[in-house]
């Protein structure tokens, strides 16, 4: 059944639903397992929000930005469909405004 779903999407010109949330084997992609970037950010800043201040807190934090600032620009310009792509500029975004308001601090 799914091979005919595909093939019916092979002949007929995509829409924006299937540009959007369908990857190039035409099935539909939202969340995907987490990959190397997403699990080193998210355990940097799990590991940075329990350490006393000092320099291994900046080391985390400064992995943590670093990984998921990985994570976005791997979405924003190699991700599978403009969903993923979206989450990318998103997670960018929320990254530099982060770091922004850090520098006005």
């Amino acid at each position: 059944m799914s091979s005919e779903s595909n093939q019916s999407l092979e002949s007929k010109e995509a829409t924006l639903f299937d540009r959007t949330f369908r990857d190039s084997e035409g099935n539909i992609v939202i969340a995907q397992p987490p990959n190397l970037p997403v699990l080193a950010g998210v355990a940097a800043a799990i590991l940075q929000s329990v350490l006393p201040a000092g320099q291994l807190q900046i080391a985390a934090e400064l992995l943590a930005f670093g990984a998921l600032f990985t994570w976005a620009w791997q979405e924003l310009f190699d991700g599978v469909n403009y969903f993923r792509r979206t989450l990318g500029l998103i997670g960018l975004a929320a990254l530099m405004a982060t770091g922004l308001n850090y520098l006005s601090l």
